[in-house]
């Protein structure tokens, strides 16, 4: 789906063809990889490190759990209700069971029963600030070097432990405290949609974990116990009350009647405030007020009733208390933990590494978007408008050099002979529209790897069958100090001499198979430079390739002046060191003095693109 018809590539120019994509490709991830490869690993390090120091500086924290199971207490009136009615009675009922684990009484319970406002193990889970963590590490290292018994580390020791056991806190600020953290270690979980509780406590001992859970469950139960005992204890003097209400009534009621029947009177006057008024002469006026035997008999007889209901469900509650059962219990007790629950090691380990990566991979990121260096061939063709023809990977390093000089004929199978194989095809290439004999070679800086590069493309020429003959202008280059040995006299000086002179002073490189010419003074004359060139170029015509090393930029530019008389010019970049900046004003000066540029050559580089700049780098203008 990402591939283009070779065809389309074909028609367009090498610069439009060239142009960076909008995805980034394997080979992009790869080399961004390799390249801050030493810095995102660094993070990670660093990560891992500070995780390491937050586990060896944190307290322990056990966890112990218990199970308590709750009954469901459904009216039976509406047991018979749908399945949803009945689930959000449940829900309800449980959710309310929870918030009373959670509630201060409880909390205030416990606390009471196992004493632990004066228990100095029952401390904050986060109390470890970051000066108690630096202090434990600095004791870490101490105790590691044998200096725990040092009278003046005792001293410090002694002084830093007496401020942190002073504490003035009054009665109440201490409870509010115990119930904050108790409150804090305490989790109270319902299991799935069962009637099951789970009771979890945190602490930085085990034992005492374990025993504030199961004591916590305890008090649940028994607050389930004490608040059904003290509910029935006040039905039952609320019982009492009305009983002697009623009785007192119903006494009332029945001294009315025996009254009336004594007096063999059929008609009496009931009276609502007194039973003494039964003497009281009969109001005519209203006769309503006239009370017969029947009504009394049936008055008294439902206060009798009335009275023989309260005292049966009297009798009940008396007979029932004893048997008062909690609506809870517990099903599984708590025991002490054998291994803490926290610091999760393994995880913030993981998460110190994976933070660690992400704040390296952030900063390799930030620093490639501000780095000005070359490092595609990409930047080579936007920037500057020239084929990269080239990308030299590493090889063996000699007195920090690049490469070694005959590094194609050590290892003619490597990826750095096959990468300047394909330079000196896309040379081959180029010379197939015009003339290719003389090329200078020059790089920005010293150390770019310029020597090693005309070293190699030479011994390619030679032991391909074509004569080649290496000039050598820069006194300072590995190849005039390492493979060219010093002539007679400097022929760059020799102004007046005849040509057929400088031609004398060619030597053979035997092992390199290509002819070789040394400057062994430092060039002065801008123009003795020039016609030496010029001559040495016209009389030694019996040479097909001609190599001119010509000085880095950066050790003057007025050595450049020559690069018109050469058919083409390559400019050596290092991968990740040479600016983009210094080798656009390299380019630039060589299209100021009308010399052909045929394109830049990367050497050191870390990851080698795949692109196909190789095959349209004759396109690239001249």
């Amino acid at each position: 789906m990402l591939e283009r018809p070779l065809s389309a590539i074909a028609h367009k120019t090498w610069r439009e063809a060239d142009a960076p994509q909008d995805f980034i490709s394997l080979s992009d991830i790869v080399s961004f990889v390799r390249q801050y490869l030493f810095s995102i690993l660094s993070f990670s390090g660093t990560g891992i490190l500070f995780a390491a120091f937050y586990i060896a500086t944190s307290d322990p924290i056990y966890e112990a759990r218990t199970q308590i199971l709750i009954s469901p207490k459904i009216p039976r009136n509406l047991q018979q209700q749908p399945a949803e009615i009945n689930l959000s009675l449940d829900t309800a009922q449980v959710e309310s069971q929870l918030a009373v684990l959670r509630s201060e009484k409880i909390a205030k319970m416990v606390i009471d029963d196992l004493g632990l406002m004066n228990d100095p193990t029952f401390r904050d889970l986060d109390g470890t600030g970051i000066g108690e963590r630096f202090r434990r590490a600095w004791t870490s290292v101490v105790q590691a070097a044998g200096l725990g018994n040092h009278p003046g580390y005792v001293a410090l020791e002694n002084f830093f432990g007496r401020n942190r056991t002073q504490t003035d806190n009054p009665q109440p600020d201490r409870e509010r405290k115990a119930v904050e953290i108790f409150d804090e270690g305490l989790d109270v979980q319902r299991v799935g949609v069962s009637y099951a509780i789970d009771i979890t406590f945190q602490s930085l001992e085990p034992e005492l974990s374990a025993r504030i859970a199961n004591a916590t469950a305890d008090a649940f139960v028994r607050e389930q116990v004490q608040t059904t005992t003290a509910a029935a204890t006040e039905g039952i003097a609320w019982l009492e009350r009305r009983m002697r209400e009623v009785g007192d009534q119903m006494n009332k009621a029945t001294r009315i009647v025996q009254e009336f029947r004594a007096k063999h009177d059929y008609a009496i006057v009931a009276n609502e405030t007194s039973v003494d008024r039964q003497d009281m002469p009969l109001d005519k006026e209203h006769p309503e007020q006239r009370t017969t035997l029947e009504q009394l008999e049936v008055t008294a007889d439902t206060y009798r009733k009335m009275y023989e209901s309260l005292l049966a469900a009297y009798t009940n509650s008396v007979d029932q208390q004893p048997y008062l059962m909690a609506d809870a219990r517990v099903i599984t007790s708590a025991t002490s933990p054998e291994r803490e629950s926290r610091p999760r090691k393994k995880l913030i380990l993981a998460f110190g590494a994976l933070a660690g990566l992400v704040a390296g991979i952030g900063f390799a990121v930030a620093q490639r978007s501000l780095d000005g260096n070359v490092r595609r061939p990409h930047q080579i063709r936007r920037e500057l408008g020239l084929a990269c023809i080239g990308e030299l990977p590493q090889v063996s390093f000699r007195r920090g050099g690049f490469g070694r000089l005959d590094e194609v004929l050590r290892d003619p199978l490597s990826s750095f002979s096959a990468s300047l194989k394909g330079v000196k095809a896309t040379i081959s290439l180029a010379g197939a529209t015009r003339s290719m004999r003389c090329i200078g070679i020059t790089s920005v800086s010293p150390g770019d790897g310029k020597s090693t590069v005309v070293s190699n493309l030479a011994a390619l020429y030679g032991a391909s069958g074509i004569t080649t003959l290496v000039i050598n202008a820069d006194d300072k280059s590995a190849l005039a100090t390492e493979l060219l040995s010093s002539p007679n006299f400097d022929v760059f000086d020799q102004v007046s001499a005849d040509p057929k002179e400088f031609v004398k002073k060619i030597q053979f490189i035997e092992r390199m198979a290509f002819y070789g010419l040394k400057s062994v003074e430092r060039i002065s004359n801008n123009t003795s430079l020039e016609k030496n060139i010029e001559k040495i170029i016209r009389e030694a015509n019996q040479y097909k390739i001609v190599i001119v090393e010509l000085p880095s930029f950066t050790s003057g530019a007025d050595a450049l002046a020559v690069c018109p008389l050469l058919d083409a010019v390559i400019v050596v970049a290092q991968w990740g060191e040479t600016s983009l900046g210094q080798l656009a004003d390299l380019t630039q000066t060589l299209k100021d003095t009308n010399s052909s540029v045929l394109g830049v050559l990367m050497t050191r580089v870390r990851s080698v693109s795949t692109g196909s700049y190789r095959k349209r780098a004759a396109q690239a203008p001249r």
